[in-house]
């Protein structure tokens, strides 16, 4: 048999949602983050920082064979509690438990993906329960930052079921290359956030603009 007669290797997309300005909201782009930087994958894999970016994300979902997602997910349980849901369940579960807009746009992208006929094989939800969302400008909480390490392996499972090749990265990740920009990445911003007691919990001075600026006083 011929190279050119191989079975193509699926298309794996492991994607990280939500918004790391609002504080637990952020795990799935961290997770997905912290991946990248600790490991290499095959050519087949791709590794995106999902944002909010809701139906701007469907062509890669609809690329995908085998999808791997990190969230926030709000299941009802103990903060930093942890939960997989696979495939059918899914869109059923965003649908059911809405805890931000960018879940209804998300749960929007799987449907419209499904109603296309380009859905991927396999659908991996790898979720954390929230402590604390209405920080802006805040850090992960102690437990939700703690689950992280868990959520790392279950996708390290799946990713090496799906034939992923993860390996420890031997090459150092350059900022072209990061799914997060620069001044998102999670060292930097910790190290630049200011003091809790400086800090206006409802809006961070390095993202709000001056007009807003009265509301912290």
């Amino acid at each position: 048999m011929h190279q050119s007669d191989l079975p193509a290797a699926p298309a794996i997309v492991v994607l990280g949602i939500g918004n790391v300005l609002w504080a637990d909201e952020g795990f799935g782009v961290r997770c997905a983050e912290l991946l990248q930087q600790r490991y290499e994958f095959a050519p087949n894999v791709q590794l995106i920082d999902g944002g909010t970016q809701g139906l701007y994300l469907i062509q890669h979902v609809q690329a995908a064979d085998r999808l791997l997602i990190f969230d926030a997910i709000d299941y009802g349980l103990a903060p930093g509690t942890m939960k997989l849901v696979l495939n059918d369940e899914v869109p059923k579960f965003l649908g059911a438990r809405k805890m931000s807009l960018h879940q209804t746009g998300f749960q929007e992208v799987l449907s419209l993906a499904q109603l296309t006929g380009r859905y991927p094989q396999q659908v991996v939800l790898i979720g954390c329960q929230p402590e604390e969302i209405e920080d802006y400008g805040g850090s992960l909480r102690p437990l939700v930052r703690q689950a992280m390490e868990p959520a790392l392996r279950h996708a390290l499972e799946f990713l090496q079921a799906w034939d992923a090749a993860p390996r420890p990265r031997t090459t150092p990740l350059t900022d072209e290359e990061a799914i997060t920009l620069p001044h998102l990445a999670m060292a930097r911003y910790e190290a630049e956030r200011p003091p809790e007691e400086l800090a206006c919990r409802t809006g961070d001075e390095r993202f709000m603009p001056p007009a807003a600026e009265p509301a912290c006083a």
